[in-house]
């Protein structure tokens, strides 16, 4: 299955990170690739998030579980529902010399076995440029801040 992983230090105390990367459903404002989120259930330590996203002109849907772990600076998703098979994968904070590593780990399935050799390559690019822009959404909310 598929994985994509990128880090960015992000010039910023950890505690403030964690607090922007935790409030998905302001995403949208600064994450040009996220169209909408909409927290659909909120409990002890997890959430349940509606998200769609356009990643090269294609639109997606799905929803997902979320786990915080606050403690460890991480965050779990899993989607439960949506247009790929798996949707999965964590945020990770990391306390480095010049502010917080922010790593973000995705794994991914079309469950198109028959495309997934055309598909999976250019989905990879297309969440890893995600991904990025995600981080540097992160890191210009920080800024902004």
């Amino acid at each position: 299955m598929p994985t994509v992983e990128v880090k960015q230090v992000v010039p910023a105390p950890i505690g403030a990170v964690y607090e922007v990367v935790t409030d998905m459903e302001s995403y949208p404002r600064f994450m040009k690739t996220i169209k909408a989120i909409k927290v659909l259930e909120r409990g002890e330590g997890y959430t349940i998030s509606d998200w769609e996203a356009r990643l090269q002109g294609a639109r997606f849907h799905w929803v997902e579980k979320d786990l915080f772990y606050p403690n460890e600076y991480r965050i779990t998703y899993d989607q439960t529902s949506g247009d790929l098979k798996v949707f999965r994968g964590y945020w990770q904070l990391a306390e480095v010399e010049g502010g917080t590593e922010v790593t973000l780990v995705t794994e991914f399935e079309f469950g198109v076995p028959m495309l997934s050799s055309l598909l999976n390559p250019v989905a990879k690019v297309a969440i890893k440029d995600n991904a990025r822009s995600m981080l540097d959404g992160i890191a210009k909310e920080l800024q902004r801040r």
